[in-house]
C-alpha cells in the first residue's frame, strides 16, 4: 500500500487474481492473459480489447471487493498492464474513459485505485465528471481509496450526499469513517429532515449514519 492509502500495481493485480480465478471459464483465463500481454506490449490495444471483456469473461458479481463484477476486475487487470506512468499513463486512461462506455469508464475509474499514485491529481477530472452522472455504478466506481486520497472536502462531501440521492451503499464509499466530519452530518441531517417534512422515508443510510454521528 502506498502512503495514501492506495494500493501498488503488484498488490492489485494478486488480489484481482485471487477474485477472478474461480470464476473465469478456461477459454476466458486464457484470452484475459492474451490480451493482458497485448497491452503491455501495445498500450494502443487497450481501446481495442476494453470494449470485448465483457463478452470474452462474462459480467457476473464478485463477491470481492465489494460492488465489483467480473468485467471490471478483468478491465482493470488490462490497465494494470499499461508500459507507462505519470502523465502519459494520465492521458492513456483520460482517453480510454473519454471513448469509452460506461463499462469500461467504469474499468477506468476503479483502476485508479492501484494506479493513481503514479497520476497524482491528474485522474482528478474522470472523478468529476463520474459524479456528474446519473448512473450509480458510476459514481460508486468514482468513490474508491483515490477519490477519499485525492477529492477536496467540499467535492467529496457533495459526493457522499450523491450516493444518497442515486441510491449507492454508503458502505461502498471508501473512506468515509475517515473522512466524515461535522459538516457531512449536518448536510445528512438537513437531507433527513427534508425527507421526512415531505412525507418520505429517510434511507436506512442515513439513518445509521445520523445514529452514530
Amino acid at each position: 500500500m502506498t502512503g495514501d492509502g492506495l494500493v501498488t500495481r503488484e498488490a492489485a493485480r494478486a488480489e484481482l487474481g485471487l477474485a477472478l480465478d474461480p470464476v473465469l471459464s478456461p477459454d476466458a483465463a486464457a484470452w484475459l492473459g492474451l490480451a493482458r500481454e497485448s497491452v503491455s506490449g501495445d498500450p494502443a490495444a487497450a481501446a481495442v480489447l476494453l470494449p470485448a471483456v465483457g463478452r470474452r469473461c462474462g459480467r457476473g458479481p464478485l463477491p470481492a471487493p465489494p460492488g465489483w463484477s467480473v468485467d471490471d476486475a478483468a478491465r482493470v487487470t488490462l490497465l494494470l498492464a499499461l508500459p507507462c506512468t505519470g502523465e502519459p499513463l494520465a492521458a492513456r486512461l483520460a482517453d480510454l474513459y473519454r471513448f469509452g462506455d460506461a463499462h469500461e469508464r467504469r474499468g477506468v475509474l476503479r483502476s485508479l485505485d492501484a494506479l493513481g499514485a503514479e497520476v497524482g491529481h491528474a485522474a482528478l477530472p474522470l472523478l468529476h465528471d463520474a459524479l456528474r452522472s446519473n448512473d450509480s455504478r458510476l459514481v460508486a466506481a468514482a468513490l474508491g481509496p483515490y477519490a477519499a486520497a485525492r477529492l477536496t472536502g467540499h467535492a467529496w462531501r457533495q459526493a457522499v450526499l450523491k450516493c444518497v440521492f442515486t441510491g449507492v451503499p454508503l458502505a461502498l464509499v471508501a473512506g468515509l469513517d475517515e473522512r466524515a466530519d461535522a459538516e457531512l452530518a449536518r448536510m445528512m441531517t438537513d437531507f433527513a429532515r427534508e425527507r421526512t417534512a415531505a412525507g418520505r422515508d429517510v434511507p436506512p443510510d442515513v439513518a445509521r449514519f445520523l445514529e452514530v454521528r
